[in-house]
């Protein structure tokens, strides 16, 4: 199977106790190497320029950028100042916007860093994909004259889309709306799956119903990409299986996986063997509710 990918790969200053790593980022890379690990062909969507030196790295793991990749204008880079689950985000540069490309893949994951996707390329995405999963923190992202990332109220079409992973802030400059009830408003927009990730708690939205999971208690690293791997994880399953409840607890299981190797940015990307081992363990654990 094959997994589509619409988004920026990265350059980030990762910085940690007076410490900066700088290393390949973004959904691009995180979800790209998710999906080859759960075997899936990737058909990755992106730009980078020319300070992007990490091309041969991503090969090593499957990831090929096309030549329609590499523009004339730097790599969107940011920098990440990291305190234990805690994060500041500033822009540094942005590189070109993503446009629309035809593609037999079987599902699609639309996670722009910094609005690198057109809403009319949303459109045409929706348009063209039966699944969509959608991280919309790029299109809530605005930069203070610090260059520190902030987000803001947005509107913008929802429907169509198959699923969507939202934090608490996300959802609420989404719909105004916090909990339970942002999850609904979300659902009456158009949206199938609704995935929300507070911290260590999940919570799905899937019709009438409402499953929790918990990422066991343990000591947090680096949480840069770990939203990604669980987008891309949750992505896969579900095409395998059209099973939502499994899909989400493959999410939850990546994620854990992911956490669990207390690796720094794209080293943290987990083997699909470890998340099938959490996520048959979560199954059982999973709780529900009706809304």
């Amino acid at each position: 199977m094959k997994l589509a990918i619409f988004s920026h790969c990265t350059i980030d200053e990762i910085s940690r106790s007076d410490n900066v790593v700088e290393a390949a980022g973004g959904p691009a890379c995180y979800c790209g190497i998710t999906a080859k690990n759960m075997k899936f062909d990737v058909d990755l969507h992106t730009k980078v320029g020319a300070d992007f030196t990490f091309v041969s790295g991503l090969e090593s793991k499957g990831i090929f950028l096309s030549k329609n990749s590499i523009s004339s204008n730097p790599t969107t880079r940011f920098l990440l100042k990291i305190s234990d689950s805690e994060r500041e985000l500033y822009l540094k540069t942005v590189c070109d916007p993503i446009e629309f490309k035809n593609s037999d893949a079987d599902g699609v994951i639309v996670s722009p860093v910094f609005n690198e996707v057109p809403e009319e390329t949303l459109d045409q995405i929706k348009n063209s994909f039966d699944f969509t999963l959608l991280d919309p923190q790029g299109y809530l992202r605005r930069v203070g004259n610090d260059k520190k990332i902030y987000l803001e109220k947005t509107l913008f079409d929802l429907s169509k889309i198959s699923a969507i992973k939202t934090d608490p802030d996300e959802a609420f400059y989404l719909t105004g709306l916090k909990d339970k009830e942002a999850m609904v408003a979300l659902q009456k927009k158009g949206i199938k799956y609704v995935l929300y990730t507070n911290k260590q708690d999940i919570t799905m939205l899937a019709k009438q119903r409402l499953y929790n999971l918990r990422i066991p208690n343990m000591q947090i690293g680096d949480t840069t990409g770990v939203g990604d791997i669980f987008c891309a994880a949750f992505a896969c399953a579900y095409l395998k299986e059209n099973d939502p409840l499994w899909a989400i607890c493959f999410a939850v299981g990546a994620a854990q996986a992911a956490l669990e190797t207390r690796a720094t940015a794209l080293s943290k990307v987990p083997y699909g063997g470890d998340i099938e081992r959490n996520a048959a363990y979560l199954y059982n654990l999973a709780k529900f509710s009706q809304v």
